[in-house]
């Protein structure tokens, strides 16, 4: 127990606010107030996840259930650490932060009070603190204590570093190890604030398929007729704009579980990517940043100018804040009942999916399993042509458990509760990126819409191939020549041959499930 630290216990955002921008402050603890009243801090060198740094520790009875990293699994995110390493780094960790003051701050993972997790955060850095305050539930009260202990505890020593890494068969100096005997997650040598976020998400799809929950990488939102819907999708396709929807409440940006009572809201933050952000383009989002909002490696100018378009230090830029900054279009209690609607989001860059296709049960296994999007030529060295990306589930970096579990328990649900799913396209059409055109955002809102409102189940549909999809003959303020792609290209032969290109894809990614 940590009591000497109880003057940083649980602070306020007014005590983070001075921790986090105080005097004397260097380097990356140092806070800068912007413009819009929200600190802006730099992470390093580490911008984002770092996914070949993450392990779990292997050995007693809590690991049968992980999906392990082998020669069969490749793919898995799941990374075991030997017992010895865990030691290790846990040392490292405690000998940092005891030698230090630090900032404790608790909070709770899950809104289902019924399932909720207590969860705790140790840190030297008081904007980590901060970010922690932002994205999980908020303690009230006597709900949590200096003295009670949590389910969880997060021990993040940024500013020490693994230097004997080889020896105990890690990749760099930098490390997240999750110990699901001990409940305990280390992490050393980076900054990155995501890695305390998706690290309770990766405790999350633990714990929770296990007691028959869904756990998913979704954003949810309800409509004034009480129905909620939920949104998957990888980053880039929409999942955070188009649930931050103004006719609607927002349940929650990112991830949600799904148990016998309905949705509910993993998490009491929204974590938004900001680059090129304007108040034209996703003014919810945009007017969330104040004071209480995180502002990360943006670039700030005189007068706490904030340069939205600048990815001088990473395309990665973001922005938490807590949940409440979405005032009245934000659901309180963060929960929702069961989902009449569920929307794959993909970003097709070769530009032959459609706008919108209706899917039968099998189909949305088959859809939600490969995880699809793509990759746009341009964004990443060596891609010069459109490049697809299966992540199943559309969250692979945090799945712990074997994708078939999150699939089977989100197929039960669809079946039992009657929900609707759709594939919804926010990529490209009349051709593949640099010779069609991003379907636009107001043609894609509006289909949101007539999906939400039920109005897309009772059209006239036709089947195309080679996916099998049924798209509808109509949708009300959408022009028709873009529901059908193949309408859409100049080259039919060429459309043909893009489209076989992507189906054969799928059919490759696939094979992994057919075992």
């Amino acid at each position: 127990m940590w009591r000497h630290t109880i003057d940083n216990y649980n602070l306020s955002y007014s005590q983070l606010f001075k921790a986090e921008t105080k005097p004397g402050l260097s380097g990356w603890d140092k806070g800068t107030v912007t413009e819009f009243g929200a600190v802006s801090v730099d992470t390093g060198r580490f911008t984002g996840r770092s996914p070949e740094d993450k392990f779990i520790v292997a050995g007693g009875p809590a690991s049968r259930h992980v999906w392990w990293r082998d020669q069969a699994n490749p793919q898995s995110p799941n990374q075991p650490l030997a017992i010895e390493a865990w030691d290790y780094l846990y040392d490292l960790a405690q000998h940092q932060l005891k030698g230090n003051q630090v900032y404790v701050q608790d909070g709770f993972l899950g809104a289902r009070k019924s399932l909720q997790l207590k969860v705790r955060l140790i840190t030297e850095v008081a904007w980590q603190a901060h970010f922690f305050k932002n994205m999980f539930i908020r303690s009230k009260g006597s709900e949590l204590s200096e003295s009670s202990e949590p389910s969880w505890t997060i021990y993040s020593a940024s500013k020490t570093t693994a230097k004997d890494w080889e020896k105990f068969g890690l990749n760099s100096e930098a490390a997240v190890a999750i110990n699901l005997e001990k409940r305990q997650v280390v992490i050393v040598g980076t900054w990155y604030g995501g890695e305390i976020k998706k690290g309770l998400f990766s405790i999350a799809n633990y714990a929770l398929p296990l007691q028959k929950v869904g756990s998913f990488h979704c954003s949810a939102n309800i409509g004034k007729d009480g129905k909620s819907a939920l949104f998957f999708g990888l980053s880039g396709t929409g999942k955070t704009t188009l649930s931050h929807d103004p006719k609607r409440q927002l349940i929650g940006d990112d991830e949600h579980g799904w148990d016998d009572q309905g949705v509910f809201n993993l998490e009491g933050g929204c974590y938004a990517k900001v680059i090129n952000l304007s108040q034209d383009g996703e003014p919810e989002i945009y007017q969330a940043i104040k004071r209480n909002a995180l502002l990360e490696n943006v670039v700030v100018g005189r007068g706490g100018k904030v340069d939205f378009t600048a990815s001088a230090k990473t395309e990665n830029t973001r922005v938490s804040y807590p949940i409440e900054h979405v005032g009245i279009r934000v659901k309180g209690d963060l929960v929702g009942p069961h989902p009449k609607t569920v929307v794959f989001l993909t970003c097709d860059s070769f530009g032959v999916l459609p706008p919108v296709a209706k899917l039968t049960q099998a189909q949305a296994r088959y859809w939600f399993l490969s995880g699809y999007t793509a990759k746009i030529a341009g964004t990443e060295r060596g891609i010069n042509e459109p490049k697809a990306a299966f992540s199943s589930c559309f969250g692979l970096p945090f799945l712990t458990l074997h994708p078939q579990v999150y699939a089977r328990i989100l197929a039960e649900k669809i079946k039992q509760y009657q929900s609707q799913v759709y594939l919804i396209n926010t990529g490209w059409s009349g051709g593949g990126y640099g010779v069609g055109q991003r379907i636009s955002l107001a043609a894609t809102r509006q289909i949101v819409t007539q999906v939400l409102t039920g109005k897309l189940a009772r059209v006239d549909y036709q089947l195309t191939q080679p996916f099998g999809l049924r798209i509808p003959k109509k949708v009300a303020g959408v022009d028709s020549q873009i529901l059908n792609p193949k309408n859409t290209w100049t080259d039919k032969a060429a459309f043909a041959n893009q489209a076989r290109r992507l189906h054969r894809l799928f059919q490759e990614n696939f094979k992994r499930f057919e075992k």
